[in-house]
Formats: structure tokens, C-alpha cells, sequence
């Protein structure tokens, strides 16, 4: 199973919508997804319709060893997705941590139980920080997707993010890779969109993701509705957008672990 992590400290860029229409269009080509919701407001679980009454278990129960990956699993209503919700616990989740030999790789113990052949791939939505609960996610993780708002101050937040890569490959994950960068609530109508976009794509070259998630109504709307957009409104410009980058992302996948 190949594990990703959508992290950006930075909130507000679109990282859970991305996780859940990501998701969402990776199930719709075949693949067996898992998405972890790893932030502590829920949004990815809320995102997908699973409400707190079936929040029986969650990553929380995962992280300080309440219960078995199998426990936390819930079926959304997307074909070949599966859910671990989170809930409001993973508030104070680091705190406890503290207390727990190998807190850094409690999520990887987690994923390495995972039945073989369950899923082909593993979408992890971490929460707006680059706190314990990211560094776990980015320990158990292969690559690391990188949503990033079309803004200025969003290049800042990037350089930050990419230094926190670097210590983590130094210290725990040498393996870690950076899937690529998805510049997100792209406004064609605003000037200084298109130069940060031209300004990351000259910093980071191919790293960048080709499609372009535009700014679109219908992806603000769909998290109310209980279902991604894909689902609430697959013609829009936003769903068609995630479609696109759900291949693009297949397309730099290992081959060998995708047949798998």
C-alpha cells in the first residue's frame, strides 16, 4: 500500500478538499483508497458524510493504542473508499504522545498492520501544523502532497514546510519524497495568481502538478451536502480539476507497487 500525506502548516488552502476529491477521483479509476483523517476537526470525515455518531473509534484510538486499524474503519458511500474519521480527542493527542516510546512512528506501526492486498493506497489529511500528529503522518508516509493556495504568504509557509522534510528524512523517514506540489484556489482573474504560480513552478520545476485547482463554488458547497464534489457535481470545473489530478498523480506513482 503506498501511504501520501497532504500536509501544509498553512490552513486554508484547500488540503482537506483536496484529500477527499483526491480521494474520491483515485477510487473512481479502480484503486482501493484508504483516506486517514488525521486533523482533529473532522472536516475529511464530515467532508464524506460520516457523522460523529459513527466516530465509534478513530485515528485517536489508533495513535495511543485503543483499538486495531480493522476497528476504525468506516465505509463511506463512495465505490472502493474507506474512511479512518477523527474526532475532537486528537485535540490533546500530542500531549499524550509525549508519554510513548517511539511517538514519531506510531502511525507507521498502525499502517504496517494493515491487511495485505485491502487497499492500493493511503491518503493521509493532516491537520494545519507541523506538529506531532504531521510528523507521525510523514514518519508512515512514502511521498508527501503539498496543497498550495495561489497567495503570497503561501510561498512563505512552503519554504518552512520543505526544511521540516528535510529534518524528517535526516532524522526518521530518509525515504520521504515529495509527491508534488497542487496549486489550489487558482483565480484566473487575479494577476497575482498567475505570478506566484510562474514563481513556484521556477522554484520547484516539475515537482509542481500540471493541473490547476481553480476557486469554484461547487467545492465550497459539496462538505455541507455530506459528499465530495465529485459526487455533488461531477461536471464542474473544480471535480473535473481533482479528475485530472487523480491521473496526473497515477502517472507518478511506482508502477510496480500500483500493479501490486
Amino acid at each position: 500500500m503506498i501511504c501520501i500525506a497532504i500536509a501544509n502548516q498553512k490552513g486554508g488552502v484547500g488540503k482537506t478538499t483536496t484529500a477527499i476529491n483526491l480521494a474520491t477521483g483515485l477510487a473512481a479509476t479502480g484503486l482501493r483508497v484508504l483516506l486517514l483523517d488525521l486533523d482533529p476537526q473532522g472536516n475529511a470525515s464530515t467532508g464524506l458524510g460520516v457523522g460523529q455518531s459513527e466516530r465509534a473509534r478513530s485515528s485517536y484510538d489508533l495513535l495511543v493504542g485503543n483499538c486495531a486499524l480493522e476497528d476504525t474503519i468506516v465505509t463511506t458511500r463512495v465505490p472502493k473508499l474507506d474512511l479512518v474519521p477523527a474526532t475532537q480527542d486528537l485535540s490533546g493527542c500530542e500531549i499524550e504522545l509525549i508519554e510513548y516510546e517511539q511517538r514519531t512512528h506510531r502511525l507507521e506501526r498502525v499502517l504496517a498492520e494493515a491487511p495485505p492486498g485491502r487497499w492500493d493506497i493511503c491518503l493521509i489529511d493532516c491537520p494545519p501544523s507541523l506538529g506531532l500528529l504531521t510528523i507521525n503522518a510523514m514518519v508512515a508516509a512514502q511521498s508527501l502532497l503539498v496543497p498550495l493556495q495561489c497567495e503570497f504568504f503561501a510561498l512563505e509557509g512552503l519554504s518552512q514546510l520543505l526544511q521540516t522534510v528535510e529534518r524528517i528524512r535526516g532524522r526518521f523517514n530518509p525515504g520521504l519524497s515529495i509527491m508534488g506540489v497542487a496549486l489550489t484556489m487558482y483565480d484566473r482573474r487575479n494577476r497575482l495568481t498567475d505570478q506566484v504560480a510562474d514563481d513556484v513552478r521556477a522554484c520547484l520545476g516539475d515537482l509542481v502538478f500540471t493541473t490547476v485547482i481553480p476557486r469554484n463554488v461547487r467545492l465550497s458547497e459539496a462538505p455541507s451536502h455530506g459528499v465530495p464534489a465529485l459526487i455533488y457535481d461531477f461536471r464542474c470545473s473544480g471535480s473535473e480539476a481533482y479528475m485530472r489530478l487523480a491521473r496526473e498523480l497515477i502517472a507518478r506513482l511506482p508502477r510496480q507497487e500500483v500493479a501490486a
